[in-house]
């Protein structure tokens, strides 16, 4: 195995739109969400066991989370485990553990992934990974993989790529994050577009130099802090950097729109973004009558639904179509399945109740 083969895993996001489970004192990356016996980010971990060693896997969160990464990976060193103060989206996430990464081994080979994503084959998956850092060991640039669209979803960035019949590392020529539908659309009819699938390989030598080019401001502020990783100082150091920090931009938007030496490896996995009730019901074993039900729940000439119960307490539904059942400390949600877009919605209004309800 290559030891200067390290994977990222950003585990800070709050998934507000499986709202009321996945909540911002336990967000859906540390939830066993399809009942595999594993949370989303312990399945992450394992994706990459074969990929790099073990105690080169990094997890990024915020600092609210740190015991709960701790209970769920009680063998992960300590400084693994990486603790931003503040949310400031993807790029400073980024930044930070690549500079610390960098601090110890200057030839480290980046492997970023988020902490909620639902890939099925794993050594396709694999095979894919391996071939992204191969090139990046040999070249300067950064990559990304690419999906095949299957809708105009408005959620997920969007890659043109350059053709080329025998290259599977495709030159990227426009790197579009989240468009109007209209866009999307257009972009899938054409046939020439993928999705971003949010997983990027680069060397740290190399998005270090596309950080200093396009966000100057980010760079300086690790680069001041690199005398103190590994050390009891950076914790306070950081907390400090995040304080002074304005940019909260993501690395889509941040550097992947501008630089130039963007490439795509099309990727033939199963991927899903489990990121909303509809993605979670889509990825979900169902039963004869199409409901995805966890709980002890019993149900009656009930079809089409997703109902997520606590296992202490029975649940009784009858004549329910095509509805999300969701219940989760001490809030319940019932929505319509093809309305889950109003969830946003319904999180703003708990937050005029009472902010423990999100």
């Amino acid at each position: 195995m290559n030891l200067n083969q390290y994977a990222i895993i950003m585990a800070g996001g709050v998934g507000t739109r499986l709202w009321p489970f996945s909540r911002t004192n336990f967000p859906k990356q540390f939830h066993d969400l399809l009942d595999t016996g594993k949370s989303m980010l312990q399945e992450t971990i394992e994706r990459f066991e074969n990929i790099c060693p073990f105690e080169n896997i990094f997890i990024v969160a915020n600092e609210i989370y740190k015991e709960i990464i701790e209970q769920q990976f009680p063998n992960l060193p300590k400084d693994n485990i990486l603790l931003e103060p503040i949310k400031r989206n993807t790029a400073p996430c980024i930044a930070y553990a690549t500079y610390k990464i960098f601090q110890k081994n200057p030839n480290a080979n980046l492997v970023i992934a988020p902490a909620d994503q639902h890939i099925k084959n794993r050594k396709l998956f694999a095979d894919t990974i391996q071939k992204a850092l191969d090139f990046t060991e040999k070249n300067d640039a950064l990559v990304t993989l690419g999906i095949k669209p299957t809708r105009p979803d408005t959620g997920y960035g969007y890659i043109q790529f350059k053709e080329h019949k025998t290259k599977q590392v495709k030159k990227v020529i426009i790197f579009t994050e989240k468009p109007d539908v209209e866009t999307a659309k257009g972009f899938l009819k054409s046939g020439d577009f993928v999705w971003n699938a949010g997983i990027f390989i680069w060397k740290a030598k190399d998005i270090i130099k596309a950080f200093e080019e396009y966000l100057p401001q980010l760079s300086n502020y690790f680069e001041e802090m690199k005398d103190v990783f590994y050390t009891p100082k950076e914790q306070s150091t950081l907390r400090n950097v995040y304080a002074q920090m304005r940019l909260n931009i993501s690395i889509d938007k941040g550097i992947m729109e501008s630089a130039e030496n963007v490439h795509v490896i099309l990727s033939e996995f199963d991927w899903s973004d489990v990121g909303t009730w509809k993605s979670l019901y889509e990825e979900s074993k169902k039963d004869e009558q199409g409901n995805v039900i966890t709980g002890n729940v019993r149900k009656h000439d009930t079809k089409n639904c997703i109902i997520k119960m606590p296992d202490d307490k029975l649940v009784v539904v009858q004549g329910l179509d095509n509805l999300i059942v969701a219940e989760f400390d001490g809030v319940l949600l019932i929505c319509r399945k093809d309305e889950e877009q109003r969830v946003k919605d319904f999180v703003e209004d708990a937050k005029l109740e009472n902010n423990k309800y999100v």
